[in-house]
């Protein structure tokens, strides 16, 4: 049975579209319409972050070097910004319209270690590290990385390290919870505190890579790794292209998610490796009161993608109280994740799904669910704070999803469907193959899921 498994999931890779350069190759054959991505118009200018006195020594505060050089290639109309091989370290850049940040092989852009860099006089959060907002036509391309040297900002709980790990966190000094099982980056041997208490610097934690109200986005090729917190994170933005990048960080990284879309119209994510700490590939759509405004997250191409660890390959939720429609997930591989396919919220965080489809996916080594529906999703970050859930408004309505020609060769559960009220229905898995070590399916009765040609396996 096992080698049958093993040979669907190669004759499935067999299948994956070969990638090109126009992106409408992608959108053939979809099993529903959605609107193609546009590409962002950088025009043919560039400069080098050296011309204007960048060192890549990794000691030199390259950040005015580098918002100079974006903002002269900007009051031109737009143009390519250089980065060289070296470490150049920075604090928080605004990007501006009509730019791509281009990263060579072997570039380093790592955030400053000191962590008031990052901060500005009276803020309550700190700023992420490349972004902006109200632009147009930006990206950031090239084989580089950007480093989020998350490690000054994360806590860390002692469940999750080995002792060698827990031991050299312990060695930067900073400071343990009452009960000594979560380390704090608070009171560092070698850096000043950004906040008057460790959980107030908790919840100063903000992006690596974030864009709002942002028209015509890429990122492309680059690697994201180590962040403070999410990697990847475009909010009300239109005509998004993720391209070929690479996401990092530890596994057991608080809140490290690597690709989050937030009501986002128009994107395409294709052909990116993931592996962090949190969700892999995530679609947001904001939280009951807080989605006023915005628009649901629509028209959206997830396809030849792999992600490894995270708490789950593809993701919903948990907030999405403006709706998920139009969204094609497909030739993806998921390998080690916590969850396959997820599908998560509350009452008060919940919206409607429409027309979204999952079909040619392979996964391996899934620790928990290969697909999960879960409407009683808490968030237990020690910093969440309140968050408005119950009630009986924005409840979740987890319709019209179509699942199938999925390939599962291990996994606890194959499907699981903890709900209530009827939020999970009109769920339709189909010509599947899962093997499952525990339990084939756990759904409850308040769930309307149909299985057709579904086969499940275990020793």
């Amino acid at each position: 049975m096992r080698k049958m498994l093993i040979a669907a999931m190669l004759l499935a890779s067999c299948f994956l579209p070969a990638k090109g350069e126009d992106y409408s190759a992608y959108y053939k054959d979809l099993p529903v319409k959605l609107q193609q991505v546009n590409v962002p118009n950088i025009p043919d200018r560039r400069v080098n972050i050296t011309d204007f006195g960048a060192k890549g020594d990794g000691l030199t505060d390259c950040t005015e070097a580098l918002q100079k050089a974006i903002d002269a290639v900007a009051e031109q109309g737009g143009g390519h910004v250089d980065v060289d091989a070296g470490i150049w370290v920075f604090s928080p850049i605004v990007m501006k319209s009509g730019v791509d940040l281009h990263l060579a092989r072997h570039c380093l852009l790592q955030l400053s270690e000191d962590r008031y860099k990052s901060v500005k006089p009276g803020a309550r959060k700190a700023s992420y590290g490349i972004g902006g907002t109200d632009l147009h036509d930006i990206s950031i391309t090239g084989e580089g990385i950007i480093d989020g040297n998350g490690e000054f900002w994360r806590y860390v709980k002692r469940s999750k390290q080995s002792d060698v790990e827990w031991k050299e966190y312990l060695v930067m000094g900073g400071t343990l919870n009452d009960k000594g099982d979560m380390w704090f980056p608070f009171n560092l041997r070698h850096q000043a505190n950004i906040a008057a208490d460790m959980m107030k610097q908790e919840k100063m934690r903000a992006d690596l890579v974030r864009f709002d109200r942002c028209q015509r986005v890429m990122l492309k090729g680059i690697t994201l790794q180590n962040s403070p917190r999410f990697h990847f994170r475009p909010g009300d933005c239109s005509d998004i292209i993720v391209d070929g990048i690479s996401v990092w960080c530890p596994w057991n990284a608080q809140n490290g998610d690597g690709i989050d879309i937030g009501h986002g119209k128009r994107v395409l994510i294709v052909g990116n490796t993931v592996d962090c700490g949190d969700d892999g590939i995530c679609m947001k759509g904001g939280a009951g009161e807080a989605s006023v405004g915005h628009s649901a997250n629509e028209d959206i191409l997830i396809t030849n993608n792999t992600v490894y660890h995270a708490h789950g390959g593809f993701v919903i939720g948990s907030d999405f109280s403006a709706g998920m429609k139009n969204i094609v997930v497909c030739h993806n591989t998921y390998s080690n994740t916590d969850t396959g396919l997820r599908f998560k919220s509350a009452v008060g965080r919940g919206g409607v799904t429409q027309n979204i489809y999952c079909y040619d996916i392979v996964m391996t080594n899934i620790k928990n669910e290969a697909i999960i529906f879960e409407t009683t999703y808490h968030d237990t970050a020690v910093a969440a704070g309140k968050d408005g859930w119950g009630g009986e408004k924005w409840v979740p309505d987890f319709k019209d999803i179509h699942i199938s020609n999925i390939t599962c060769n291990s996994c606890k559960t194959a499907i699981k469907s903890d709900t209530s009220g009827g939020m999970v229905h009109d769920i339709e898995v189909n010509n599947s193959v899962f093997f499952y070590t525990k339990t084939g399916t756990d759904i409850d009765k308040g769930s309307d899921i149909k299985m057709n040609n579904v086969t499940l396996k275990t020793y």
